[in-house]
């Protein structure tokens, strides 16, 4: 099948079992070749880097999820939400809806992003 996107959920149990899965791998390596969006949320982002989604990018996950030294060619960042390139990562649950409207901006634009953000009445 077909996707624009993938997003792997969070939480640490799930991502390890993500993680441990090769058709995931696979999947994420399919979307990455395709020129697809892949994201990754909490604990999920270590995923991407395990499938080598995230060389020569930054992202950002949970904090001390991807040990610094074992990041390889990626660089880490303490923000909520990154994106580089058609990989998008955040940082966990207080972030999700950050993530959430980074991922409608880039599927569907800035304006339906502002859209669905503006009744939100965030600070």
């Amino acid at each position: 099948e077909s996707f624009d996107m993938i997003v792997l959920p969070g939480g640490l149990l799930g991502a390890e079992r993500l993680d441990a899965d090769p058709r995931i791998h696979g999947l994420l390596q399919r979307m990455a070749d395709e020129d697809c969006y892949t994201a990754a949320i909490c604990a999920a982002p270590k995923v991407l880097l395990n499938a080598g989604l995230l060389d020569q990018r930054r992202a950002t996950a949970y904090p001390g999820i991807i040990d610094p030294k074992d990041a390889g060619s990626a660089t880490l960042s303490d923000e909520s939400v990154v994106v580089d390139g058609k990989v998008v990562t955040s940082r966990g649950p207080g972030t999700a809806m950050d993530f959430a409207l980074a991922l409608i901006e880039q599927l569907l634009g800035a304006a339906k992003r502002q859209e669905v953000e503006s009744p939100l009445v965030r600070p």
